[in-house]
């Protein structure tokens, strides 16, 4: 290649953005502001990050263990499922009383196959409790136990087919992103207007003070919005559209802190009672699963479940019937 064609090559533009970042980017700026598409550079600037992110939570999404199945079977012989749930019976309340299953089940799709793949969620709690615990050949009481137990099971994202349950967490993931940043943006409008509240009181009173004995008050109330000016100043030029997209790129670059995954494991006997790893035994099983971050900052278990349609359609009878029971009384 001669000199010239590179030199060429180098001052092409560069080629415009696919379809899917396009779509991604449309998506990010309506979440976070519509008014970044007006922002000199926006797609420009933007692409690259938006690219970076959409792998990021590709990468964030194929990480996910699973899928496992989960129902009473299951209940019974894998210990990590046993610990998801307090009783067997509480799988049937999640499946009846998730709405994302009931709307997926009341579509033709479910019928496609006999199972459906879904995102699982819940909290891990712990909680402390005094229990017996046999320690060489003596049986003591009251000894401090730490008890492992999950809340808010849900499922997310229900499909037949797992790729598409994939794509959807992937889409699910880059709003997390964007609607974190917009939270973020939420935050410093809102201490924008509070600081404009403060340096319209902070006016009032210098005019009171004004003509009046109190100097010293007036040039430390003179000092004091001066700074609110200076702080409103820092708020304004923040909020630009330029200014928030180029904020926004930054992020998207290192999204690490807003959406991530982190292992955990954790040994537990029977009835879920924290046990040390190093003493385990065959009445023990060590847990192994992710815990995610996400905008509300909660951790929560994450994995791909695989739920039978017909198990899923017999729990949504059970709890319409609880439901409507209950309406009778």
């Amino acid at each position: 290649m001669s000199l010239f064609s590179a030199v060429a090559d180098f001052l092409k533009p560069p080629p415009p953005p696919d379809s899917v970042v396009l779509q991604a980017m449309e998506r990010v700026c309506e979440l976070v502001d519509p008014m970044l598409k007006h922002a000199s550079g926006f797609e420009k600037q933007l692409a690259g990050p938006v690219q970076h992110a959409l792998g990021y939570c590709a990468g964030l999404v194929a990480s996910l263990p699973g899928p496992i199945d989960i129902n009473r079977h299951a209940f019974a012989n894998d210990p990590l499922v046993h610990a998801l749930f307090a009783t067997a019976d509480d799988i049937d309340q999640m499946l009846g009383r998730s709405q994302a299953v009931r709307d997926f089940l009341a579509e033709p799709c479910s019928w496609e196959s006999d199972h459906f793949y879904a995102m699982f969620a819940a909290r891990r709690q712990e909680k402390k409790q005094l229990g017996m615990e046999q320690q060489g050949e003596v049986i003591r009481n009251d000894v401090p136990q730490r008890v492992l137990y999950f809340s808010g099971q849900t499922l997310i994202e229900p499909n037949c087919q797992l790729e598409n349950t994939l794509q959807g967490l992937r889409c699910k993931a880059l709003e997390s992103l964007a609607r974190t940043f917009h939270a973020h943006v939420e935050v410093l409008r809102h201490e924008r207007e509070g600081l404009r509240v403060d340096a319209a009181q902070e006016r009032a009173h210098l005019t009171e003070l004004r003509g009046s004995t109190g100097g010293s008050a007036y040039e430390v109330g003179t000092r004091h919005l001066a700074d609110l000016d200076g702080k409103l100043r820092q708020h304004a030029e923040a909020l630009m559209p330029e200014h928030l997209l180029a904020a926004l790129a930054d992020y998207l670059q290192s999204p690490e802190p807003a959406l991530h995954l982190t292992p955990v494991s954790i040994t537990v006997d029977r009835l879920g009672v924290v046990r040390d790893p190093i003493a385990a035994d065959f009445s023990t099983h060590t847990l192994n699963f992710p815990e995610l971050t996400a905008r509300d900052r909660r951790l929560h278990l994450a994995m791909l479940a695989r739920i039978h349609r017909d198990e899923a359609l017999e729990a949504v009878e059970m709890v319409r019937d609880q439901q409507h029971r209950f309406m009778l009384i």
